[in-house]
């Protein structure tokens, strides 16, 4: 059956591959609010449907700034929506560390408006990506379960516990039907290299150290991490398989982690994508993250069985997705900053 979907961050790195996903597997159409105010880029939508011309028929890209409530002449313009998918949100510790105000201030005010446009038009789901973050770190040998206690260690990770509390507000008081997923680090293609992945590339292909955090003693941090492609799987798994749950029979909404397919320390992390690149023994700079980011969790873990439960199979592995994200991104040096001269040399 064909569904309309509101998505929004679709010019972001998540979002864009969500839109991909969505055009490629199904026949719905899509509503995306876009300002590029907050790492969204143009060529992330535009790449898609170039190489696509006839998704443009399924895709209506709208200006429209979600800090600000969505007046009655945007709305209108989304017309009669199915699903609304929420990707959007500023998503950088370091950053959030640096100017914690306007960072928590924006995600919360992003995270109502779309909550308040959805209490009067009534989708069937309302998806919000969340992060493995709101739990804090995860002790070693434990993976955080679905509704364990959220303690946030940093402003972005509290800027999301915040959006999953108005979530829970808005499922309790108006009805809306919000399924939250908790998901890990994400990696792929047009990611901002402002991230692990993508910063170490473009370290390494500089000859440059790749930045590692590590304890005081020198362990370093360790993440699940996960192909973007991978979620926007498993979202699409639970709009086609989920009934969300409601208040009356359910005293909390559907929560699910989407999780990546083994854990990795970021040691391993940079020296699995020197491999892919083709570079022997990597130079590595330790930097204890006590001193040199506060609020850093040295862990994370999330338990994904309850999903793993319902059927879901994430379609990429770990080395594949490596492998596929390394590949695109030396053949695409721009979205990380360099020239193809500056890859070759």
């Amino acid at each position: 059956m064909t569904r309309h979907v509101l998505l929004t961050g679709a010019g972001g790195f998540v979002g864009s591959h969500v839109l991909r996903h969505l055009m490629v597997n199904t026949d719905w159409t899509v509503a995306a609010p876009v300002t590029f105010r907050h790492k969204g880029v143009p060529k992330r939508i535009a790449s898609a449907l170039e190489t696509n011309p006839e998704w443009w028929e399924r895709v209506d890209v709208v200006y429209c700034d979600l800090s600000a409530p969505i007046d009655s002449v945007t709305a209108a313009r989304f017309g009669k929506v199915d699903y609304l998918l929420n990707v959007a949100s500023e998503s950088h510790v370091d950053r959030s560390i640096e100017a914690p105000g306007p960072f928590i201030e924006n995600n919360v005010r992003l995270m109502t408006n779309v909550l308040d446009y959805a209490r009067h038009a009534q989708p069937e789901v309302v998806l919000q990506m969340s992060t493995d973050e709101v739990y804090g770190p995860a002790p070693d040998g434990y993976e955080h379960r679905e509704w364990d206690p959220v303690l946030p260690s940093n402003p972005y990770s509290a800027s999301k516990a915040a959006q999953e509390a108005v979530c829970f507000t808005y499922w309790r008081t108006y009805g809306v039907p919000v399924v939250i997923t908790n998901t890990m680090n994400i990696v792929g293609e047009q990611q901002d290299p402002e991230k692990f992945a993508p910063k170490t590339m473009r370290a390494l292909l500089r000859g440059e150290p790749a930045t590692v955090h590590v304890s005081p003693e020198g362990r370093p941090g360790s993440r699940f991490y996960l192909h973007a492609r991978n979620l926007a799987d498993a979202w699409l798994w639970l709009l086609r398989n989920h009934t969300p749950q409601m208040y009356g029979e359910h005293d909390r909404p559907s929560r699910f982690h989407i999780v990546g397919e083994r854990e990795v320390d970021n040691i391993e992390m940079v020296h699995l994508l020197a491999r892919f690149m083709g570079i022997e023994d990597p130079k590595l700079d330790l930097v204890d993250f006590h001193s040199s980011r506060p609020g850093h969790d040295l862990r994370y873990g999330l338990d994904g069985s309850k999903l793993a439960k319902t059927g879901w199979v994430p379609p990429l592995g770990l080395e594949d997705s490596l492998r596929k994200t390394v590949e695109w991104t030396l053949r695409h040096p721009e979205w990380l900053g360099l020239t193809a001269a500056e890859v070759t040399a």
